[in-house]
């Protein structure tokens, strides 16, 4: 089971997108995915999920009022899902003990808060190696060196550098690899379908055809380990049925 917090080190990168639609694309792959709302100030999962109120939260499994598994949804694509409530406070110190009760999953992903407080540091220790997102802006970036320092600091694993909402004006990539001393992951096109997607509630997924969700695709096969053409179950099913040779007969 490999536990991946997704970080950023300032609000507005597309941080939340990412750890919905990795995880969506990890579950499609025939994966066993959570994906926690671990945001607990300013919780969005749920709300770009379609579900910004369930009845145990992730607070109340820090609390210790519930069990984990208490506190797991299925979304609609497949995604399993641990929130965070809008109205309950608990201790995010205790998210290192949650993950490591969870068992059964293949990625357990953490969708952490904007900036480098508690919230973050203590999704970060949770977690096993991170994933740090940013813009190619040179303020994103900024950021996101934080977040390394921060991760380095905690010896923990960092996957590399996704770049979010690119485009051909902006900071270079040469410019934040150098920067942030990391190889770039991923790339993910600035896309219209991104908002279509939080407006219909949906992931990516979706919409495979999407520059968004073909960068969100490449970056989940990545981390699954699959081949470029390897696409899971769907895949495979969408492979034999490519081989499949029908024969129609014509009568006059």
């Amino acid at each position: 089971m490999r536990v991946i917090s997704i970080i950023s080190g300032k609000g507005g990168v597309g941080k939340t997108t990412t750890s919905i639609n990795l995880s969506a694309y990890l579950n499609s792959l025939g994966l066993n995915v959570l994906l926690i709302d671990a945001n607990i100030s300013t919780p969005d999962v749920g709300l770009s999920l379609g579900a910004p109120i369930v009845p145990v939260t992730l607070q109340n499994v820090l609390s210790g009022k519930n069990n984990p598994d208490e506190a797991i949804y299925s979304h609609h694509s497949g995604t399993k899902v641990m929130l965070s409530s809008l109205s309950t406070s608990a201790d995010i110190k205790n998210l290192e003990k949650v993950t490591k009760k969870l068992t059964g999953f293949d990625f357990i992903i953490i969708d952490s808060a904007a900036g480098l407080g508690e919230d973050v540091i203590s999704a970060i220790k949770a977690s096993d190696e991170c994933l740090i997102v940013t813009n190619p802006e040179l303020a994103a970036v900024t950021g996101a060196l934080k977040a390394v320092k921060i991760a380095e600091g905690l010896k923990k694993s960092i996957l590399g550098i996704l770049v979010t909402r690119k485009t051909n004006s902006q900071f270079s990539l040469k410019n934040i690899k150098t920067m942030l001393d990391y190889p770039l992951i991923g790339i993910i096109p600035e896309d219209n379908k991104v908002k279509e997607c939080q407006l219909e509630k949906e992931t990516l997924v979706n919409f495979p055809r999407s520059k968004a969700s073909k960068g969100y695709r490449k970056l989940a096969l990545k981390l699954a380990n699959y081949r470029d053409d390897d696409e899971g179950i769907f895949g495979k099913i969408a492979n034999a049925l490519k081989n499949i040779k029908f024969t129609v007969k014509f009568d006059r």
